[in-house]
C-alpha cells in the first residue's frame, strides 16, 4: 500500500457509509473505544453528529481527534471524516 495518500484519496476512500452516528448523549467514552476499534481496522471513519447537537460538534471533534490521536481530513455539515494511519 502507498504509504502517502493524498487528502482526495482519502475522500475516495471515505464516500462509504456513516460509520459511527453521534446522538443527543454527544461523545463518551464507548464512543472514543468505537472510533478507535474502527480506525485500526479501516483508517477511516465517518462521524455523522446530530442536528441536535449541531452547536457542540467542534468540541466534540477536538475531543475524538485527541483522545484518538486521529486526524480531521473533511468536515461537511455535521459529518467528520476521521483518519488514522494504521501502523502494521
Amino acid at each position: 500500500m502507498n504509504l502517502t495518500l493524498s487528502k482526495k484519496e482519502l475522500m475516495n476512500r471515505a464516500l462509504s457509509t456513516i460509520t459511527i452516528n453521534v446522538g443527543k448523549s454527544g461523545v463518551n467514552e464507548n464512543v472514543i473505544a468505537e472510533i478507535k476499534r474502527q480506525l485500526k481496522e479501516r483508517e477511516i471513519v465517518k462521524v455523522k453528529f446530530s442536528k441536535a447537537i449541531s452547536s457542540q460538534k467542534q468540541n466534540y471533534i477536538i475531543k475524538i481527534i485527541e483522545k484518538s490521536n486521529s486526524k480531521l481530513i473533511d468536515l461537511r455539515g455535521n459529518v467528520a471524516v476521521i483518519f488514522k494511519k494504521r501502523h502494521n
